[in-house]
């Protein structure tokens, strides 16, 4: 059975750390359940992102779109930013490794990461995250905050990152614009 685990860093955050049964042939998991999340919307999407090494993406954030990530293959640092007014943990920045590990193991933790939360990933190594979303893409929830703000202080775990066009140009978060900034809404899991 797999443990999920509230983040106490950023509220409606979870990490979940699923049973990993193993023998001679290999191992097998689940990487997602939808018990795991009740009270929360169904997740209707999955996205597969394929990274090369030192590739940075994000940080982007929805007003209404839940995400939940978890990384077959490679080596990711994740880094999460509450950008919700009226949170607990309005600007709290969190950073969590994903992937194949030093000992050459892996993190087969999955994130669940609600509306409001910018999220981003660093390529430590060429990689391939799978992601879950509870709604279909629209173009006017896709939202970023500049992934070098010195007020979300982010490591990223590299230097001289490769960025799209897009999140070059994200703006601070202190210039995000009023009708752009996401308010906290408690959703129960």
């Amino acid at each position: 059975m797999a443990s999920i685990t509230p983040l106490d860093s950023i509220a409606g955050v979870f990490v979940v750390r699923p049973e990993i049964l193993e023998d001679e042939r290999g191992a097998f998991l689940e990487t997602y359940r939808r018990s795991w999340f009740s009270g929360q919307r169904e997740m209707i999407q999955a996205n597969r992102s394929d990274r090369r090494a030192k590739t940075l993406v994000g940080l982007h954030y929805h007003l209404h779109q839940s995400d939940y990530w978890y990384l077959p293959f490679g080596n990711v640092r994740v880094v999460l930013h509450d950008l919700r007014e009226g949170s607990p943990t309005d600007g709290a920045t969190f950073e969590y490794d994903l992937g194949t590990r030093a000992d050459g193991s892996h993190c087969h933790d999955g994130i669940y990461i609600p509306p409001g939360v910018a999220h981003g990933f660093a390529a430590l190594s060429d990689c391939t995250l799978n992601y879950l979303v509870d709604a279909y893409y629209n173009p006017a929830d896709e939202l970023g905050v500049r992934w070098d703000d010195p007020e979300i202080a982010a490591d990223w775990g590299l230097r001289e990152p490769i960025l799209s066009q897009r999140d070059q140009n994200n703006p601070l978060r202190v210039n995000l614009p009023t009708n752009r900034r996401p308010h906290y809404r408690l959703r129960a899991t």
